[in-house]
């Protein structure tokens, strides 16, 4: 249950400080554990993202029949390292 609410409250667009509090934690460690990321949520982050590069391109980025183009990739999370192993920082 702390999973699936943690990840529910995260996709709403919580702050990790607010996960914290109403997960009763008081390290980001802590916090982190149960919080993951969904397909969904990065769908929806990648195509937030492009709305504001598209929205913020000059009339002239925008194919006025010009050299200037524009390319959006996606954006692709790093993979998780295995469980029961720590990251080198």
């Amino acid at each position: 249950m702390r999973h699936t609410g943690n990840t529910l409250a995260a996709d709403t667009g919580a702050k990790l400080k607010d996960l914290m509090v109403r997960a009763g934690q008081s390290s980001e460690r802590a916090q982190l554990i149960y919080q993951h990321s969904t397909k969904e949520h990065q769908r929806r982050l990648a195509d937030d993202i492009d709305a504001t590069v598209r929205s913020q391109r000059t009339p002239a980025d925008r194919g006025s029949g010009t050299s200037a183009t524009a390319s959006v990739h996606r954006i692709v999370p790093p993979l998780a390292a295995p469980a029961g192993t720590a990251r080198r920082r």
